[in-house]
C-alpha cells in the first residue's frame, strides 16, 4: 500500500526519445493468458489440495479430466474444496422458491433498472441480426441454380457468471439477452457458491426478471466442465460464454471443440486516445476504472504533452478518493501507461498494436479518429461517452476481446448464438450445365468419386 505522500509509479514513455513498442509488448505478455504462472500462496493452496505442485493448467486438466469421469460428484466434491462451500445436489440448483423469494425482496428501482437496461440490450442486438438469404440464379444453358443461407438458434448454451469479490448481474444481462434474442431456448448459468453469486439476492432477481431460471451454484474449472460434459440431470451445452479468473480461463480453452467458447479473456484494459481538447479528470477516471478491476490496465496515448503530467496529477487526486484506489494504484503501475506519440498518425498506430478490449477516443473529432484505428473490442467515441456506459446499459454486449485478440476476435452479440448452414439446389439442367468444370476439378485433385457423383445423375435414365 502506498503512504499518502508516494506518487504514482506509472510507467512513461516520450515516443521522441523511447520505443513504446517495447511496453506495449510487455504490456501484453503481462496480460495475456498463458497459464504457468503462480504465486507463492497459489502454490501452496495447490500442494494443499492436490498434493503436489501443479501448474493452473494442470490443475484445470485434472478437475476437468474427473468431471469427464465422474459427473456431478466430481462438481460437488470439487465445490467442496475449492469454494469451501459444502452442497448436496438438491442444493445445487437454485429452487423456484429462491428465485421468487429474491424477485420479492429486490428493490423496485433495482428491478426497474435491470428491465431498461434488458430492453436497451434486445433493441441493439435484433437490430444487428441477420436475415435468411436467398439467390435464384439461370445457368447459360437454361438450367435453375438456387442458393441461400440460413441461420438457426443455438439449441442450449452455458453461462459463466463471476461471483468472487462482487456481484454481477451485468453480465448477466450481456450474456443472456443477447442469447435470448437470438433465439436460445435454453440457458444453463454457473455462477460461484458465494454471497456474491449463487447466493445472492439481486444476482437471483435478475435472473428471475429475465427467464432464466437453470442456475447452478457451482464456479471456477469443475462449472466449466459441467457445461461442456454435461453432468446426470444437467445436459451438455453448445456453448460457453462469459467471463471468470484464470481458472475459467484454461478451462475454456481445454474444453472448446467439444463445445464452442466466445473468447479466452484476459484483465481489463482501455486505451485513452487524446488530443489538446480532452480534460485530464476524465481520462483519470476512465484508467481508473479499468484498473480497479485488479488486475486492469489503463494506457494514455496521446500527441498533446501537458496532458500526461496533467492525467498524472488527475490519477493522483482520483486514487486517493476511490473505493479501490489502492488496487487500482498497483494495476496502473504494473500494468498501465502513459505514453507521448510524436504525432496523431503515430498515436493510431500504437493504439492498433495494442488492439486494446475498450478503446476512448477523446479528441475534438472522435468520428474522424476512429476512421484510422483497426483493432479494438468496443469503441468509445466523445469526452462523454465513459466505458461504464458499454460496461452496463449501452446495449453491445461487455463480453469484449482482450490481451490483444482485437486484432482477429470481436465483442459477443446475438448472431454469435445463430449457426449458419449454405443451402444449395441445382436442377438437372443446371447439373448438366456445370458438369465439366466439376470433373475438371475433381481430376486435377485425383478425387475421381466426386466427378462420377455427378456422371451418374447425367446417364440415359434406364427403365
Amino acid at each position: 500500500m502506498k503512504s499518502p505522500g508516494e506518487s504514482l509509479n506509472i510507467p512513461t514513455i516520450d515516443c521522441g526519445k523511447q520505443d513504446a513498442r517495447q511496453l506495449i509488448d510487455s504490456l501484453r505478455g503481462k496480460l495475456g493468458i498463458r497459464g504457468d504462472i503462480v504465486s507463492e500462496s497459489g502454490r501452496q493452496r495447490t500442494l494443499e489440495l492436490f498434493g503436489e505442485a501443479l501448474s493452473p493448467q494442470q490443475v484445470v486438466e485434472r478437475i476437468c479430466g474427473e468431471v469427464r469421469r465422474r459427473g456431478l460428484q466430481a462438481v460437488l466434491d470439487y465445490g467442496a474444496r475449492l469454494d469451501r462451500k459444502t452442497l448436496s445436489a438438491d442444493e445445487l440448483r437454485v429452487s423456484p422458491t429462491e428465485f421468487r423469494a429474491a424477485r420479492q425482496q429486490a428493490r423496485p428501482e433495482y428491478l426497474r433498472v435491470i428491465e431498461r437496461v434488458a430492453s436497451n440490450i434486445r433493441e441493439f442486438q435484433s437490430a444487428i441480426l441477420p436475415k435468411d438469404v436467398e439467390l435464384r440464379k439461370s445457368t447459360s444453358g437454361g438450367g435453375t441454380i438456387e442458393l441461400g443461407q440460413r441461420y438457426r438458434p443455438m439449441r442450449r448454451i452455458g453461462i459463466c457468471v463471476p461471483g468472487g469479490a462482487a456481484a454481477y448481474p451485468s453480465t448477466l444481462l450481456m450474456t443472456a439477452v443477447p442469447a435470448q434474442v437470438a433465439g436460445v431456448r435454453e440457458i444453463a448459468v454457473m455462477v460461484p457458491p458465494t454471497p456474491f453469486g449463487g447466493f445472492n439476492a439481486d444476482l437471483l432477481a435478475a435472473c428471475d426478471l429475465l427467464g432464466v431460471h437453470e442456475v447452478y451454484r457451482t464456479g471456477g474449472a469443475q462449472g466449466v466442465a459441467a457445461l461442456a460434459y454435461g453432468t446426470e440431470g444437467t445436459p451438455r451445452v453448445d456453448k460457453i460464454v462469459g467471463p471468470g479468473n484464470l481458472f475459467v480461463a484454461l478451462a475454456k480453452r481445454w474444453v472448446f471443440g467439444e463445445v464452442d467458447i466466445d473468447s479466452i479473456a484476459g484483465p481489463s484494459e482501455v486505451v485513452v486516445l487524446a488530443d489538446d481538447s480532452a480534460h485530464p479528470e476524465f481520462i483519470a477516471s476512465d484508467l481508473i476504472s479499468q484498473a480497479e478491476h485488479s488486475p486492469g490496465s489503463g494506457v494514455l496515448i496521446t500527441w498533446h504533452a501537458p496532458l500526461l503530467e496533467q492525467v498524472r496529477q488527475a490519477l493522483e487526486r482520483q486514487l486517493g478518493v476511490v473505493d479501490r484506489g489502492d488496487l487500482a494504484r498497483s494495476s496502473l503501475e504494473e500494468y498501465g501507461a502513459l505514453i507521448l506519440a510524436r504525432n496523431e498518425a503515430e498515436a493510431t498506430e500504437l493504439t492498433d498494436l495494442f488492439a486494446p478490449e475498450h478503446l476512448h477516443i477523446s479528441t475534438r473529432f472522435p468520428r474522424e479518429t476512429v476512421e484510422n484505428v483497426q483493432n479494438a473490442g468496443a469503441i468509445f467515441l466523445g469526452h462523454h461517452t465513459p466505458v461504464a456506459l458499454g460496461d452496463y446499459v449501452a446495449g453491445p454486449s461487455h463480453v469484449l476481446p482482450t490481451g490483444g485478440t482485437a486484432r482477429f476476435a470481436n465483442g459477443l452479440c446475438a448472431t454469435d448464438f445463430l449457426k449458419r448452414s449454405s443451402l444449395i439446389a441445382y436442377d438437372q439442367g443446371a447439373l448438366r450445365d456445370t458438369a465439366d468444370d466439376v470433373r475438371l476439378l475433381a481430376q486435377t485433385e485425383g478425387l475421381t468419386a466426386h466427378a462420377a457423383s455427378v456422371d451418374i445423375r447425367l446417364e440415359t435414365r434406364r427403365s
